[in-house]
């Protein structure tokens, strides 16, 4: 795996886990400045646990990615990352049913990744 696929790979990672910060510790707080044309602000507090919940998954996607790092075997290395680079896409894409900002920002730099990913195969 090419070192820019990895600078990509560990970039979406540390998104992930901001994500994870923002939706499980800091809901009511950074979650209003970023979600605050999809949620109304009195909504933030009966859904801290809900977003919560989604931070854990969020942290589930940057463990993976970041478990790549330590991966010896090329071939699994490579594997690992399509699936969890494919999982945050497909979660991007979800997510841009509710804002397509949601797409660019999530989405976009998983396809980056996956695209270098996969050029260093061939």
């Amino acid at each position: 795996m090419g070192l820019i696929a990895k600078i990509l790979i560990g970039l979406v990672a540390v998104e992930h886990l901001y994500i994870l910060w923002m939706e499980m510790f800091a809901w009511e707080t950074a979650g209003k400045k970023s979600f605050k044309n999809a949620l109304a602000d009195e909504l933030f507090k009966p859904t801290k646990g809900l977003a919560a919940n989604q931070g854990l998954y969020n942290g589930f996607l940057a463990a993976g990615l970041i478990w790549t790092f330590f991966i010896s075997d090329e071939v699994w290395k490579n594997n690992v990352s399509i699936f969890f680079l494919a999982c945050v896409i497909i979660a991007g894409i979800y997510g841009a049913t509710v804002s397509q900002k949601i797409f660019f920002v999530q989405a976009m730099p998983a396809i980056v990744a996956l695209l270098f990913v996969l050029a260093g195969r061939l």
